[in-house]
């Protein structure tokens, strides 16, 4: 099943266990010399040599060792209230299983108490007995930001690139902030290419206003995250930049062809999955010339006709938040978290309400137990999510309080 988007994750893992290298460092290889080759042994006539043994896959057991309930749960990055672990957050660990929490700025009052919510999260999570924990945030830094008020703040993305700032320092300061509260993905960056003035929902958040403009900054931004450890999304798939509605409240429709995406909205996601990107969001719009009738996040035609089969991407694919207007004016929770596994999504956000998380992993489980997804379909994404996890070396130790005064630094050093 792997793909050339998997090969990175599984070579890094692969790196990180046998060569004591981090996921990002090279590791050196030289070719032996020719007086150095080693001369096979004769073998004896009619003793035929046996075949070696295969190593076994670490990432294969693992999956096989879980429970159907544990394989659904980590299908589900769940949403929370409160500014310390309520009943919510402990159902969604301990109950549900999901493979990942995100915190938005109902979750952060200070500093020091979203460090603690992670690093409680994360021993919630552990004494639970659950694989290692998606930790996720939406930092795009401007227009969308989670962090503490302590924080120094980033500029939106566009007025950033426009006042020359260097999208790869970006990068880096954007993996410093999650990092530095315990957060090990971030919902970032955005690669929408901002072609309609009138666009609010997308606006500054994107790089530029063409596709080259955002490719170059955005792959550039991608990378260096990836760099510091920090697995990024890039988003929203396939292109939100040229829409009207915001997705938030409605379905967004556009009308363009396949060459007219490939050309403009998809240029940017093509060249970040060329690059290795690990994670890619779908977004909830209805792109009328390739599936008429779903969204984006729950359309096979999309998610595994064009991003995994024609844009080869392999990696793990999240949907955004299935509360949306877009999707929840149409489909009730349960269906939608079904279709987008179906669709070929690996990852169902649910960011508001345990209701919601209830009823989309009830109807999961439903979908595996009659056969609607198949055993074979559910494990395909629990071995990409949890190869994507070990690739970065997640943990469940605490998280400790960061030095803002460094981090501030450290971010405004790249300022322009």
């Amino acid at each position: 099943m792997t793909k050339r988007n998997l090969v990175p994750l599984l070579l890094l893992f692969v790196f990180a266990f046998t060569t004591g290298c981090g996921p990002w460092e090279t590791v050196q290889t030289t070719a032996p010399s020719q007086a150095a080759e080693a001369v096979p042994s004769p073998t004896p006539t009619g003793v035929s040599t046996p075949a070696p043994t295969p190593e076994p896959d670490p990432i294969a057991q693992q999956v096989a060792a879980l429970s159907t309930e544990e394989k659904v749960g980590q299908l589900l990055v769940a949403g929370i209230e409160g500014t310390s672990p309520g009943d919510d957050a402990r159902w969604a660990i301990r109950e549900a299983r999901a493979g990942g929490i995100i915190l938005f700025g109902r979750n952060v009052a200070s500093a020091g108490q979203l460090a603690q919510l992670n690093s409680d999260l994360k021993a919630l999570n552990s004494a639970a007995g659950n694989a290692l924990l998606f930790l996720c945030v939406d930092e795009e830094g401007g227009m969308v930001s989670r962090m503490p008020p302590e924080v120094a703040d980033l500029p939106s993305a566009y007025d950033f690139i426009r006042s020359g700032g260097d999208p790869a320092a970006r990068g880096a300061a954007l993996a410093a902030e999650c990092a530095a509260f315990g957060f090990n993905v971030d919902f970032a960056p955005s690669l929408d290419v901002w072609s309609n003035p009138q666009n609010t929902v997308i606006g500054r958040r994107a790089f530029g206003t063409d596709a080259q403009t955002v490719t170059e900054a955005g792959t550039a931004c991608t990378y260096a995250m990836m760099n510091a450890g920090v697995i990024p999304v890039v988003k929203h798939f396939p292109g939100h930049g040229d829409t009207l509605t915001d997705s938030h409240v409605g379905l967004p429709v556009v009308e363009k062809g396949r060459e007219a995406l490939l050309e403009n909205e998809l240029a940017p996601f093509r060249a970040a999955i060329d690059g290795g990107a690990p994670a890619v969001m779908v977004a909830h719009i209805l792109m009328t010339q390739l599936d008429p009738q779903r969204p984006a996040s729950l359309s096979p035609a999309v998610v595994t006709g064009l991003l995994r089969e024609e844009l080869g991407f392999d990696g793990v694919v999240f949907t955004d938040d299935l509360t949306m207007g877009a999707v929840s004016q149409t489909y009730g929770m349960g269906e939608a978290a079904v279709l987008a596994v179906e669709a070929g999504c690996d990852m169902a956000l649910v960011c508001h309400r345990s209701d919601n998380l209830k009823a989309a992993r009830s109807a999961l489980l439903e979908a595996v137990d009659s056969g609607r997804i198949s055993m074979e379909r559910l494990d395909e994404s629990v071995y990409r999510i949890l190869a994507l996890k070990a690739a970065y070396g997640l943990s469940d130790g605490p998280v400790v309080a960061p030095d803002v005064a460094a981090l501030n630094r450290e971010i405004e050093a790249v300022l322009p």
